[in-house]
């Protein structure tokens, strides 16, 4: 029990330290998950643990997450990304893996491993994209959501390679290739003091065969002819669909009769693990069946129940497995072959950019669009890993080829941010300057800006052209663009938050700017410059939380629209009326909550510190307690004074 709890201590310590170092730093929680697996190396050396083992357990994160995509993946949604799916994404993959097949094969591999060679290395990260696309607010633009397509390409090609990869095994090239795995050992034993490599090499092949494998566990397809096991097979897939279309509506409704949040909890687990496990009773991915459920139960209104119930526990895992691969580098062939896995390394993200840039530019991206598909798809990703223990699992790669592949993986995610970097302080700067040199990009001075065509900015726009103003509308997705040209209406396609771009548009004449963006980071920090550099301007703005506001308020906005807030109080105004209030009277009472929120609003935005947490700031938490005291009293004598001219006088009488 000790040594559970120390181990337990040990991976659990180094992910809260390292996780928020590296999301603070710009690198990703795959990268902190990582970076903390090779720093806790040494120890769990010293404490002679079994790394592949706790990564076996931490591959069922994989099968979590690969069910969430699942969840994710509407039929509506498929079909209208299907351009994109099948000619980006999936021409990405293909051409990929072809092209690494074939180096592969120049340097002398036999086609089956060079084919999985390929097939790990067409896969690019999708935590670290996605989470930097959010962060950095690009994920909205037609860069970003074609780098999605391709993600998401990505996510559902990984059910065919574990599909195919089992096909690819050559039992007698593989045992040739562990004899000569035998005698490198000699020269890693010298450069590799820890044992990792060793210890990694052997255990590696041998866990995942008895896993993955029939013979070491159950089976329900062992000693059954082809035919015999093809249909118990089609039998375990037709179970997993019907259940799911049939069978879990009825089960979660019982079980939601219980009242007991751990107990709906305790069921997704169990749908999840059963599913897994009866896909490998039949010898197929565990990943597959749980993705096949997802897609079932996509429409399914127990779906966001079922994400919020698994996620938590699909991301320890997950980051236990990142972990344990970082654990797991062979520093010491990293140490001799450091020349060789570099060169591998960045030879594949050059063969995956030139691959992406061709791609982008054949769908119609252009600019700073293409790079961002260029630059932040040319990493190989965490789905790699997964699928270099499955490749020597099941005697398709050898250990040494799958040891320096992992290197390569890993080394290509590490430089990632780097690329990102590259991306905002080179490329995106130069393509914005060309732009705002061109004087037939923005030809109009109007003195309405509008940053965002929306469906928040574009709703201000039709109000203001109808009342017969003139605007100029700019906004960062060039397919948002077309479609709106389509109905005769003309905006500009860029980056609003570009001080250079704002120029050309014309600020220094203008009267009113309307911020309409997605992103709350981009549009506090617009604010803050447009206040700061032409004070002259009156901003409106949209603020996405109550926080937003008092960050907003402290920018120098003074004219803050919450983009729920109007939609609230009107529902708000609904029920009193579905309540019997008359709708005169429900008016006022929503008249008299929105100006006391009003009123309370700029008094604790007179005292809110944007870098001062709001419980350690006690002159805000002083004023709050203030408002839900008195103010809060003062609102509620007005309501039920309104309230009260519906009740009539003899109910007034009996309560008196």
């Amino acid at each position: 029990m000790t040594d559970f709890l120390a181990l337990a201590f040990v991976f659990l310590a180094a992910g809260v330290v390292a996780v928020p170092i590296a999301s603070r730093l710009g690198l990703g929680s795959v990268l902190g998950y990582l970076i903390a697996g090779i720093a806790i190396s040494p120890i769990l050396v010293i404490l002679n643990v079994d790394v592949i083992s706790i990564q076996h357990f931490a591959e069922f994160g994989v099968v979590m997450m690969l069910f969430l995509v699942g969840l994710e993946l509407e039929p509506k949604l498929l079909w209208g990304m299907r351009a994109r799916l099948l000619g980006l994404g999936g021409g990405q993959v293909i051409l990929t893996t072809l092209a690494v097949m074939g180096i592969a094969m120049l340097f002398g591999q036999p086609w089956t491993i060079a084919l999985a060679i390929g097939l790990v290395l067409a896969l690019s990260s999708t935590a670290i994209v996605l989470q930097t696309l959010n962060e950095k607010g690009l994920m909205k633009s037609d860069g970003g959501q074609s780098s999605f397509s391709v993600l998401l390409t990505q996510d559902i090609a990984v059910i065919p390679m574990l599909a195919l990869i089992p096909l690819l095994a050559m039992p007698d090239l593989m045992d040739v290739a562990m004899a000569a795995d035998t005698h490198g050992e000699v020269a890693a034993h010298a450069s590799d003091s820890s044992g990792h490599g060793d210890d990694h090499g052997d255990g590696h092949a041998d866990d995942h065969g008895d896993d993955h494998g029939h013979g070491g566990g159950m089976s329900l397809v062992d000693g059954l002819d082809g035919w015999q096991t093809a249909l118990v097979t089609i039998g375990a897939v037709a179970a997993v669909v019907l259940g799911g279309s049939y069978l879990t509506r009825p089960v979660f409704r019982f079980i939601s009769a219980a009242n007991l949040r751990e107990l709906f909890t305790a069921t997704a687990l169990m749908m999840v693990v059963g599913i897994a496990l009866l896909m490998s009773l039949v010898g197929l991915s565990a990943a597959l069946g749980t993705f096949l459920a997802g897609v079932v139960l996509a429409n399914s209104e127990y779906r966001h129940e079922l994400e919020s119930d698994i996620d938590p526990f699909k991301g320890l895992l997950l980051g236990l497995f990142f972990m344990t691969v970082g654990a797991g580098i062979n520093f010491g062939l990293l140490g001799a072959n450091v020349a060789m896995i570099l060169g591998l390394t960045i030879g594949l993200m050059f063969v995956k950019g030139l691959i992406l840039f061709g791609l982008g530019t054949l769908f119609g991206l252009r600019g700073t669009d293409r790079w961002l598909l260029t630059l932040g798809l040319a990493q190989a990703g965490e789905f790699g890993f997964v699928l270099l223990s499955f490749t020597v699992a099941n005697q398709v790669l050898p250990q040494s080829i799958s040891q320096m592949l992992l290197l390569v993986v890993a080394i290509s995610m590490l430089l990632t941010p780097v690329l990102f970097i590259l991306y905002d302080k080179v490329i995106a700067p130069k393509y914005s300057d060309d732009q705002a040199r061109d004087p037939d990009e923005i030809n109009e001075r109007n003195h309405i800006i509008i940053a965002g065509s929306g469906r928040v900015g574009g709703m201000v726009n039709r109000m203001l052209v109808a009342a017969g103003f003139s605007s100029t509308v700019i906004d960062y997705s060039a397919k948002q663009l077309e479609n709106l040209r389509a109905f005769g209406v003309h905006n500009y396609y860029g980056d609003a938050t570009r001080p250079d771009l704002l120029h050309a548009a014309g600020i220094e004449e203008a009267k009113l700017l309307v911020i309409a963006i997605d992103d709350k980071d981009q549009i506090t920090n617009l604010v803050h410059y447009v206040h700061q550099n032409y004070p002259h301007v009156h901003i409106l703005t949209r603020a996405i939380t109550r926080d937003h506001v008092y960050d907003l308020w402290a920018a120098g906005s003074r004219d803050i629209v919450r983009e729920t807030f109007d939609s609230s109080i009107r529902m708000g105004r609904s029920a009193f009326e579905a309540l019997g209030i008359h709708r005169d009277h429900a008016q006022q009472m929503a008249d008299e909550f929105v100006k006391m929120d009003g009123k309370a609003m700029i008094a604790v935005a007179d005292v809110h510190d944007p870098n001062v947490p709001a419980a350690q700031n006690e002159a805000y938490v002083a004023r709050v307690m203030e408002i839900l005291g008195p103010w809060q009293d003062e609102l509620n004598q007005k309501m039920n004074e309104i309230r009260a001219q519906d009740i009539p006088d003899e109910e007034l009488e009996g309560k008196a």
